[in-house]
């Protein structure tokens, strides 16, 4: 694979500075046109240690505007980091739409490292860059533009430019330890690192393996591709005709959904209630503290009907955890910074620390909910959403998240009556919008969404609850007990 990159390609200095100009002006040009598209670009840097990136970076600085470009690095791991799920870095670093990152280090740069020493398989390595194959599938379906360079220099040039960096006072001070421990792991690098590129070559995103050892060549190699991929992307007209959906009942509701099988019927006593309402309020103020001192996350996800009772099952429920270890989230519609951002990314910004509660009232669903009804969203962005969801959860809770998901319904009747007395109360019309009764109105496609929601995302792993709240008592009672229920299996 690597052979490509040892012809020693070279380009004088000379012939450098004679093409640079006009590469700087286009990509310049380029640069312009990105501002006004829905793409983001991510410029991923690796390979051997040695090669210069450092210096591309430096030299993508002098070539672009660095008004629109965002550099992170990536070569080692904060605390806080550590203790986060192992794509949450790379989510907060992603830059916004029409802007350009660069990433010095990406989230290849872990699994390479921890298989070139052993501290992972074969198996566990494939995983691994399977898993980048899905977060780099989901990145392109939201209009990333992901340019991968490989910069390759021999090992026998590695090595000798080691020795006579070393050798300069000046340069000496530059050699990071992982330099010279790489040189020694050289051979099972490269081993890795094919594999590595194999596995994640694609049409899409590509690998441009880039022989490194003449900077000049190196530079201008790395700009020349940066130029041919974004000039193809940004003068692709982008009008995708909407895909018939898949897997999805379309029209009419003559079948009945999955909410045809929760029991409206339940409810709750007064007497009932506040006996139960005070065991497990005291039941989950002991978990949640338990949880702290395990270091267990809990991330909790509220969706349901328009009055059906979120807003005070969640006061409910932060009423028995202290202050101290949980935030809610209330999601409406995204920011002009979020809206400039892929669609989890607002998302990704609120897990958890360890030990601690995340509770969102309403929630990433809301693609695959309001705006797949709403026609927000197109066929194909709600579509590909299920997949990314359940992506998202499953990263949370092979990070050890605890994830629950609550589904609160209740009939159009109740609905109604709910609405009205809103609407007659000066305590709660302000709870009674335009778009409540909007989406009253949709009732019958909100039921079809819902219903492909829970057949496309309801996991073992993160599974939906479909809560009966008719009366909003046995609702508030249902989730505490499943939440603590949950909670304390899951608790060593």
């Amino acid at each position: 694979m690597f052979e490509v990159a040892e012809l020693g390609l070279a380009i004088t200095k000379e012939e450098f500075e004679a093409r640079a100009p006009q590469l700087n002006i286009r990509l310049l040009e380029v640069q312009r046109a990105l501002r006004n598209s829905p793409h983001t670009v991510l410029i991923l840097l690796s390979g051997v240690e040695g090669a210069g990136k450092g210096e591309l970076v430096s030299r993508l600085h002098e070539w672009l505007d660095t008004r629109g470009i965002q550099t992170s690095a990536f070569w080692d791991e904060t605390d806080e980091q550590k203790l986060r799920p192992r794509f949450w870095r790379f989510w907060r670093a992603l830059p916004a739409r029409g802007t350009i990152g660069i990433m010095f280090g990406s989230w290849y740069t872990d699994p390479l490292i921890e298989r070139v020493y052993g501290n992972i398989d074969e198996a566990e390595f494939e995983r691994r860059l399977q898993e980048i194959n899905e977060f780099e599938s989901l990145l392109r379906s939201d209009g990333v533009i992901i340019i991968k360079l490989w910069f390759h220099m021999p090992g026998r040039r590695v090595q000798k430019r080691l020795e006579k960096d070393e050798n300069n006072h000046i340069k000496k001070l530059r050699i990071s330890p992982y330099t010279k421990r790489f040189a020694r792991y050289f051979d099972k690098f490269l081993q890795a690192a094919q594999t590595a590129i194999r596995t994640t070559d694609n049409n899409d995103s590509p690998w441009h393996v880039i022989e490194a050892t003449d900077g000049h060549y190196r530079d201008l190699t790395a700009g020349q591709i940066i130029l041919d991929v974004l000039t193809a992307h940004l003068d692709t007209k982008e009008n995708p005709a909407e895909t018939k959906p898949k897997n999805t009942n379309a029209g009419k509701n003559p079948q009945p959904t999955v909410l045809d099988t929760v029991n409206l019927a339940q409810q709750l006593d007064d007497a009932s209630y506040q006996r139960k309402l005070q065991k497990w309020q005291g039941e989950l103020h002991d978990l949640a503290w338990r949880a702290h001192e395990q270091g267990k996350s809990v991330v909790v996800v509220f969706e349901g009907w328009d009055a059906a009772g979120k807003g005070s099952t969640i006061q409910r429920l932060i009423k028995a955890i202290d202050a101290r270890l949980f935030r809610l989230i209330t999601t409406g519609a995204p920011t002009d910074e979020e809206a400039a951002h892929p669609y989890l990314w607002r998302f990704w910004r609120h897990i958890p620390m360890p030990g601690y509660f995340t509770l969102y009232d309403r929630s990433w669903y809301g693609r695959v909910l309001v705006e797949r009804v709403e026609k927000l969203a197109n066929v194909e962005e709600w579509q590909r959403a299920y997949n990314e969801i359940n992506l998202f959860e499953q990263q949370l809770t092979e990070h050890g998240i605890l994830v629950l998901k609550f589904w609160l319904h209740l009939s159009p009747q109740e609905q109604l009556r709910r609405f009205e007395a809103r609407e007659n109360s000066p305590e709660k019309n302000h709870k009674l919008t335009e778009d409540d009764w909007c989406n009253r109105s949709k009732r019958k496609e909100y039921e079809l969404a819902v219903n492909d929601m829970v057949a496309h995302t309801s996991t073992g792993a993160a599974p939906w609850h479909l809560i009966a709240a008719e009366d909003k008592q046995f609702a508030r009672i249902e989730v505490l007990k499943i939440l603590s229920k949950t909670l304390n299996r899951e608790l060593k």
